[in-house]
């Protein structure tokens, strides 16, 4: 199997990949804004403004409310350990098995639509 290397590629062709990386980004920032950007020392300076929605304020607070609050009850957890480790946990496989397929369905029904 042959690999190509396109850096040592560029590097042996002269070309300057730095530069054309810059281009690149330039042209793809212009093509977004849909207006020229400007470059200064080295910078890429846009020429628009952007404003956020109330909604994008509300996404950022509940993200933060999320960041903040348990996934799973801990004092649930716990008492889940203590009990494996004392040899007392019991599985109930029949309950286990319906929620298996429940998800299976679920997913199924979901792949479907």
């Amino acid at each position: 199997m042959k690999i190509n290397d396109t850096i040592k590629n560029a590097v042996s062709l002269g070309v300057d990949s730095k530069a054309a990386a810059e281009k690149a980004n330039t042209v793809k920032l212009e093509s977004l804004s849909g207006s020229k950007v400007e470059k200064s020392q080295g910078d890429t300076k846009s020429t628009n403004n952007v404003t956020l929605s109330p909604l994008s304020a509300q996404l950022k607070a509940l993200e933060a409310k999320v960041a903040v609050s348990n996934v799973f009850d801990i004092e649930k957890v716990d008492a889940i350990k203590l009990a494996i480790a004392g040899g007392q946990f019991k599985v109930d496989s029949e309950k286990v098995a319906d929620g298996l397929i429940a998800t299976v369905k679920d997913l199924l029904t979901t792949q479907k639509t």
